[in-house]
């Protein structure tokens, strides 16, 4: 059983959350966050998914933006439980917290490998294809009904 919660910046479980998303998404890549990546983190919204022992196993963020809009980032599920559905879950709860926050319309930066999860939970490509982090990435929106 997966459980889905708010965590807050700079508690244990934040630290939890960016040593997984270290692993996950930058130690492939060769790449650290910096304090002031991290810093710039403070106001964002931060869901985290546990498991039935209470392991940290996924995380997201939401950045607000402007004209109702709202971006996910730094999406991160651990190794051991990818393809178990709790990327899914996560993004349904991040969506069901940005529609109640008032929030109507979702983007985010899909890595090219990832587009295929997200066209299934029925995002849409705009733009072309580009560089962020050194790898191919896309621009994904959905409107949150």
């Amino acid at each position: 059983m997966i459980q889905i919660r708010q965590i807050e910046f700079g508690t244990p479980e934040y630290d939890e959350a960016v040593n997984l998303r270290y692993e996950v998404l930058r130690r492939p890549l060769g790449l650290e966050y910096t304090p002031e990546q991290l810093a710039a983190e403070y106001s964002e919204i931060h869901l985290a998914a546990f498991d039935s022992a209470g392991r940290l196993v996924g995380y997201l963020n939401l950045s607000p933006l402007a004209n109702g809009y709202v971006k996910m980032r730094q999406v991160a599920v651990a190794p051991w439980m990818q393809g178990k559905g709790v990327g899914s879950k996560m993004v349904q709860e991040s969506e069901r917290l940005a529609k109640e926050l008032g929030f109507n319309m979702m983007t985010l930066h899909a890595r090219e490998q990832a587009m295929p999860f997200y066209l299934k939970m029925s995002y849409k490509v705009f733009g072309d294809r580009f560089e962020e982090v050194s790898i191919p990435h896309f621009r994904m929106e959905k409107k949150l009904e």
